[in-house]
Order: structure tokens, then C-alpha cells, then sequence
């Protein structure tokens, strides 16, 4: 039984109903509040939902209401939900809230979700993390209205040659990829045009859209597309790899702590 008293920040998944988990499927069927984003939240999700339940669509009120129905709420012993699409751990602005909340005696609980990111590896049958190819994969965004730190400018993340993906961004996508093909350097694999990249509009909706190219043409293929929001910039040689190596740990010969490799290998 969900505690009162308490916020819950809910991840909604990535768009499709079923991706929400378990946990987030029973806080919603016993929720009193709900705060959800209605530009972003599939409302088939607010079916779960009780007869009864109040509403609130955090896209069309400010900061301080948002925290006053949450608090309002809480203190009257309600079951509460701040809803957050994907997970709430990547930009979600739950830590003001949080520390707000918290400050005032009121709990919080985070439900984590499926963020929108692996919602569309998934549709694109992808392994973000291909050995061979790259082990390291950064989420970040483009900076326009809100900044980011300069060490974490985009020509600067280029340098590791990673997977990359962008939230919040499509509308800059040639900023984007100006921005990566300045990057390289540091003995990482080097962005060029060739560089394999995706734009996902509406992971795992009804409606979603794939849009694949490189990074020479990925610009005129989203903008023939019309996507200018909701979507996310993925980059990287692991969407289409040329050659990757295969995987160690189910390796015949490869020895770890649950299997005894076949063959011992030769030590250099």
C-alpha cells in the first residue's frame, strides 16, 4: 500500500502504455493526485487510472502551483504522482521539487521509468554499448535558452567518439551535428559525415517515426521529415556498425567466475 504523506515522481516510460513498469501501474490505479505533462505523457497511461482521481496537467501551470497541489495533496493524506516521461532521473527538474517537498516534511519516492533512449535502441534492434566498436555512451542535450557547462560542450563530448544521444535538441539538430564534426581528437574514433545517425520522433508512440541516415545527411532527412520536436538525436558507429567484436563472457574459451573457459588463453 503506497504511503501518505508522500510524493511519488513517477517515470511514464517512454510513450507506450505497456513500458510502464509494475510498480508505476499500481501507484497510478490507487493514485488521489495526479501531475502529469500533458505535451509529453500518452494519456492512455491516465486509463490505469481510478474513477475520481484529480488531474493536473503540469504543462499549463507554473513551478509554485505544481509544488502547491503535490504539498496540498500530501498533507491530506492523499496517494500522489508527479508523473515524469521516461525516467525521472534525466531532465526532469525532480530535484527542486524534491528538497522543496522534503524541507516542508513531506517524503518523496522516485519510481523509475523507461527512458525514451532505450525505448528507441529497442525499435532499432541496437546494443548502444557494441564491444569493438564502443563501451561508453553519453546522454546530453544542445544548449539554446539553457546553458550548459562549457566542458561539456558538444565538440567536447565529440572527442570520446561514443555513442551519443540528444535530448531536447532536434530543433538544433545542425547545430548538433556542426558541433560534432568540429569534435575528435584524444585518440577516440573521430565523427566525420559518414558517421552513422538516427533521429527517433515518438519512441515506441503509435506513431513513431525512424529516420536513419549519417551524420552528411541526417540534417535534411529530419527536416524533410518535419520532425522538429519530441525526438531524440542518436550518433554513433554502434546504429550501423561496420565490424564489432564478439562478446568475452559467453566466449567457449574466456574463463569468469561462473564457467571454466574450454581452452586456457596464451598469455602474451
Amino acid at each position: 500500500m503506497p504511503e501518505t504523506r508522500t510524493v511519488y515522481f513517477v517515470g511514464s516510460g517512454p510513450g507506450d502504455p505497456e513500458l510502464i513498469t509494475l510498480k508505476a501501474k499500481k501507484l497510478v490505479e490507487e493514485a488521489d493526485t495526479i501531475v502529469y505533462s500533458g505535451s509529453l505523457l500518452n494519456p492512455r497511461i491516465l486509463q490505469y487510472a481510478k474513477k475520481g482521481v484529480q488531474l493536473y496537467d503540469a504543462a499549463i501551470i507554473d513551478r509554485e502551483k505544481i509544488y502547491q497541489i503535490l504539498y496540498d495533496s500530501a498533507r491530506e493524506g492523499k496517494i500522489v504522482i508527479r508523473f515524469h516521461d521516461g525516467d525521472p532521473a534525466l531532465f526532469s527538474a525532480i530535484r527542486e521539487q524534491i528538497d522543496k517537498l522534503e524541507a516542508n516534511g513531506i517524503k518523496c519516492k522516485v519510481v523509475p521509468g523507461v527512458t525514451a533512449l532505450l525505448g528507441a535502441a529497442a525499435d532499432m534492434n541496437l546494443e548502444l554499448t557494441l564491444p569493438g566498436v564502443t563501451q561508453t555512451l553519453i546522454i546530453t542535450r544542445a544548449e539554446l535558452r539553457t546553458p550548459v557547462p562549457e566542458r561539456e560542450s558538444i565538440a567536447e563530448l565529440a572527442r570520446h567518439g561514443a555513442t551519443m544521444a540528444f535530448y531536447l535538441s532536434v530543433h538544433l539538430i545542425g547545430d548538433v551535428v556542426n558541433e560534432l564534426l568540429k569534435g575528435g581528437g584524444g585518440g577516440g574514433r573521430i565523427y566525420t559525415e559518414k558517421t552513422p545517425a538516427a533521429v527517433v520522433y515518438r519512441a515506441t508512440w503509435e506513431d513513431e517515426k525512424i529516420i536513419k541516415g549519417t551524420l552528411g545527411d541526417i540534417v535534411k532527412r529530419t527536416k524533410e521529415a518535419k520532425i522538429i520536436k519530441t525526438a531524440l538525436i542518436i550518433v554513433g558507429e554502434a546504429i550501423a556498425p561496420a565490424k564489432y567484436e564478439y562478446s568475452k563472457v559467453y566466449d567457449a574459451r574466456f574463463t569468469h567466475g561462473y564457467r571454466k573457459g574450454a581452452v586456457k588463453e596464451k598469455k602474451e
